[in-house]
């Protein structure tokens, strides 16, 4: 009987969670599934209808959600007059002449589309996979593994990506912080992908031409700090503005450097391309932008019910925290990774309830180092989830089997997931 007592407030979050997890295996759409469970969740802890409506309407007009909506519209926008403009193209085009070692080659153009928080974008480096290893010798298995691992190895740390924005918005902490003890997740991804993918003995490579055989003619730094220049401005300004803010001017949100350095990179990017209202209104019709608008609403008002309904406080004190916190750190934001393939499902579907955990633990001053070994496990289901979307583009692309492929991920992302257990216990020494 104490055993029931103890493992009910687990039973029902779990509930909630496999509501939200059924919602999104069957297509119901990321923010729908994300706010059944919330709202469910929210019943199911004797919350009443009125009470619900309240926490839902008070969550979507807080400061934090309009700053996130500002950020996130602000990315896709940039990221869409890239890809519309040729921007993108031109800039491979630019850098291209600079790459003469083969692995170099091979990964280089994988990890800088993934600079581009853009849904779906191994599909963008796929082609240019295609092209820099024609004449390797090599299968279509590794073409796949190459082109999904290296755009992907930049999501712990970069910070115009909608999950670390959302993780340090949920947190109320800089993404300078964070991301200052998140960085060796970059590491341990290239460092994993390379042993795994690229060393020699792994990969066979059919010698290419040496540099001197290379065209000199398309060198040119003046033109890849053109085509560059609004991804300049967007990374560089944003962690400058967001520091200069945080030194001077600690009273204002950081969020204002980062929707500053975006609209500067929006301004110039339409400068340069000539990209007029009407590209603006194509882009603010597109169906993804709203979408992924849809889920922040939805993560929201998930976070807000599940503090009005006191979820956090009942599993605190029904369980040890060891218990809770395992779960809500590991367990299910690997379970969400693995069936949403995003990291937005698993931050926003769990990292409210690990935050609101630890604060009743009053273990706050492990926020980040919790929620960095939950990106880790979130991200480690996520690159192993066999229906993330850039894995399946990659696959039908080079059309090869999607099993084969598959396999060959499961070890590295386990090695990634077991690096992110190591770095928590260093940051809590």
């Amino acid at each position: 009987m104490e055993f029931m007592i103890i493992a009910l407030p687990f039973v029902k979050v779990i509930a909630a969670f496999c509501l939200m997890l059924a919602g999104i295996r069957n297509k119901l759409g990321l923010a729908l599934s994300i706010l059944a469970g919330g709202l469910f969740m929210g019943l199911i802890f004797g919350l009443s209808t009125t009470a619900l409506f309240k926490a839902s309407s008070l969550a979507l007009v807080q400061e934090k959600f309009l700053f996130l909506v500002t950020i996130v519209g602000s990315i896709l926008i940039l990221s869409d007059a890239l890809e519309r403009s040729g921007q993108s193209v031109r800039l491979m085009e630019a850098l291209s002449g600079y790459l003469v070692r083969p692995r170099l080659r091979l990964i280089f153009f994988p990890a800088l589309i993934g600079l581009l928080p853009m849904p779906g974008g191994a599909i963008f480096s796929a082609p240019m996979v295609k092209a820099v290893s024609a004449g390797m010798g090599l299968n279509k298995e590794d073409r796949v593994v190459i082109n999904y691992w290296f755009r992907h190895v930049w999501e712990m740390a970069w910070p115009l990506y909608p999950g670390i924005i959302l993780t340090v918005a949920l947190a109320d902490v800089p993404v300078t912080a964070y991301i200052a003890k998140s960085w060796p997740g970059v590491v341990a991804m290239f460092a994993t992908g390379w042993f795994f993918f690229l060393r020699p003995g792994v990969l066979h490579i059919v010698p290419l031409p040496s540099a001197a055989d290379l065209p000199q003619g398309k060198r040119s730094k003046r033109r890849v700090v053109t085509e560059g220049l609004p991804l300049l401005i967007a990374i560089v300004g944003a962690i400058g503005l967001e520091t200069l803010l945080a030194g001077f001017a600690p009273n204002i949100s950081f969020e204002w450097g980062v929707i500053i350095a975006l609209f500067a990179a929006i301004i110039c990017i339409m400068v340069q391309n000539r990209l007029g209202v009407s590209f603006l209104a194509a882009v603010l019709k597109k169906k993804s932008l709203w979408t992924m608008l849809m889920v922040i609403a939805a993560i929201f008002v998930f976070k807000d019910v599940m503090q009005a309904a006191g979820i956090v406080e009942a599993m605190a004190q029904s369980a040890g925290g060891g218990v809770a916190l395992f779960a809500a750190a590991v367990f299910l934001p690997f379970l969400v990774g693995m069936v949403a393939g995003i990291n937005v499902a698993f931050v926003g579907a769990t990292f409210p309830l690990l935050i609101g955990l630890l604060k009743s633990l009053g273990m706050e001053d492990q926020i980040v180092p919790y929620l960095i070994l939950g990106s880790f496990s979130g991200f480690t289901g996520v690159m192993i989830s066999p229906i993330h979307i850039c894995f399946v583009l990659t696959c039908n692309y080079f059309d090869t089997d999607l099993g084969r492929a598959w396999r060959r991920l499961v070890a590295p992302s386990i090695c990634f997931g077991l690096s992110g257990v190591l770095l928590f216990w260093f940051l809590l020494l």
